[in-house]
């Protein structure tokens, strides 16, 4: 199966683990174990996907992209998987992801799960370009957190127009809506997909 493989600017991942074109690795760990250990290797079924959940996975900065192949033998939904054994194919370009489009996607991950009033609307201004200041943003932020103890992941969201909070947002947003995936399944390819008309 074509799956997809980030590596930092080395070609390394956060194990040390050395890639390449035609390189394969096989996962030595206990099957029993989670996604996150040494029973898997993580790859991606989706590039935009793997961009996206960077920050939250392995943050590599100046990432690197492969083309690979592989069984997949663990899920985290849409999010990631993980593989037995991975061949790396042959490198790639990384898709373009804007600063804006990581906030779309922040946002419209968020507004699948989380529906406290004042967020959506400040989320939807946000998004229509209509209102995208700091000052409007922060009272967003504590409404939310007031009207419904919501998690840091919302006050993120919100910090997100600027431009250094955006990676941030994006994380924290994939991480709460992948917890609330498992009540709601979430499309994240799709969400991915439109962030990018952003």
């Amino acid at each position: 199966m074509k799956l997809y493989k980030l590596t930092d600017a080395n070609g390394r991942t956060r194990n040390n683990t050395q890639w390449g074109e035609n390189i394969t690795h096989t996962a030595t760990g206990d099957v029993a174990q989670g996604l996150c250990s040494d029973a898997y290797i993580h790859a991606y079924e989706n590039p935009l996907i793997a961009v996206l959940m960077n920050p939250v996975h392995g943050n590599f900065h100046n990432p690197r992209m492969y083309e690979c192949e592989g069984k997949i033998a663990k899920r985290d939904g849409q999010l990631k998987c993980g593989c037995r054994t991975l061949t790396t194919i042959r490198e790639i370009p990384l898709p373009v992801v804007t600063t804006t489009q990581k906030v779309a996607f922040a946002l419209l991950c968020v507004l699948d799960v989380y529906s406290e009033p004042s967020f959506v609307a400040w989320a939807n201004d946000w998004l229509t370009g209509k209102d995208r200041s700091a000052a409007v943003a922060a009272r967003a932020a504590e409404a939310a957190r007031v009207a419904a103890a919501a998690p840091g992941w919302a006050a993120a969201a919100a910090a997100a127009e600027e431009a250094a909070a955006a990676e941030e947002a994006a994380a924290a947003a994939g991480w709460a809506a992948a917890a609330a995936a498992e009540e709601k399944p979430i499309d994240f390819v799709s969400i991915a997909e439109k962030a990018m008309n952003y």
